[in-house]
């Protein structure tokens, strides 16, 4: 007497290749692969390996997906975020604080406007804390009236929301220095 079984495939191995062609290390392919990484996932790692994140942080930032049931699908998060001088250890903490997704290209255009990476990683814990802050748009723009880092930076550990950018904005036009505008938005 013959069994059949219906529906029973083996399942082939994911094509780590691109993975190796960028660089990355056996070891990290290899940890990479135990963590049963899918086919598309292999094409996100390659991107973000490719724009110069190391094969430790690879690895780490697959973990961090892994940890929360969601496939990486970050890649060109990374890179944008990489090719404005983002550290590997800056977008693995955007990883952590879950700042990777839709809005990570006005973390990215914050860079571009000559912001710090103490402001932009600021300003991504404060969303991910669930608060209202100024915009990246909006930094920019009081940065442009000469508000110095150290005063945007401390307006957005306040959590100054963005409807408030426009009276510090019209203050600094008016001459207010940058110590009576911290006097008075003090924020939450």
């Amino acid at each position: 007497m013959a069994v059949y079984f219906s529906g029973c495939t083996k399942l082939q191995p994911v094509d780590t290749s691109a993975l190796i062609n960028t660089g990355m290390n056996d070891q990290a392919v290899q940890q990479l692969d135990s963590l049963k990484i899918s086919t598309a996932e292999v094409g996100e790692i390659a991107e973000a390996r490719q724009s110069g994140l190391s094969d430790d942080d690879c690895v780490a930032i697959y973990k961090i997906y892994k940890s929360r049931h969601q496939a990486f699908d970050a890649g060109d998060a990374v890179a944008g975020l990489m090719q404005v001088g983002m550290s590997g250890s800056d977008v693995i903490e955007l990883a952590q604080l879950s700042q990777l997704g839709l809005d990570w290209g006005e973390l990215q255009a914050m860079k571009l406007a000559g912001l710090s990476n103490a402001i932009v990683m600021e300003e991504a814990q404060q969303r991910s804390d669930g608060k209202s802050v100024l915009s990246g748009a909006m930094l920019a723009r009081l940065k442009n009236t000469g508000v110095h880092e150290s005063t945007l930076l401390k307006l957005v550990q306040r959590a100054i929301p963005d409807s408030e950018g426009r009276q510090i904005l019209a203050a600094r036009r008016r001459g207010v220095s940058e110590n009576e505008i911290l006097h008075h938005f003090t924020g939450s």
